[in-house]
């Protein structure tokens, strides 16, 4: 291919490049002048509304954590006794071998 006609494609692709940005570029800008903006009154309903939903998670979550904090103490709990119960010597091996229980 001619150097011209590289020339003259790659004019063309930056040329409908810049056109395709362009046209992007101010049909955002009309969409956001032609918005029409939101009553005060929607805007503190919409407002309340989300208050709501964010107590009821915040409360989803502290219940969460009330739980998990009751499930490691569980797990707290159950480890020491075992680690106890490890160490402590057990009753069947106090006993001296060979001896019989009185009757």
């Amino acid at each position: 291919m001619d150097k011209e006609m590289v020339a003259m494609f790659l004019a063309f692709v930056a040329g409908m490049t810049g056109m395709g940005c362009l046209t992007g570029i101010i049909v955002t800008f009309i969409r956001r002048r032609t918005k029409q903006s939101l009553p005060p009154a929607e805007v503190t309903s919409r407002l309340d509304e989300i208050a709501d939903r964010l107590a009821r998670l915040e409360n989803g979550v502290d219940a969460t954590a009330v739980e998990v904090e009751r499930i490691s103490e569980a797990q707290r709990f159950t480890a020491r006794v075992l680690a106890e119960r490890s160490v402590a010597p057990s009753p069947l091996t106090d006993r001296p071998r060979g001896s019989t229980t009185p009757h």
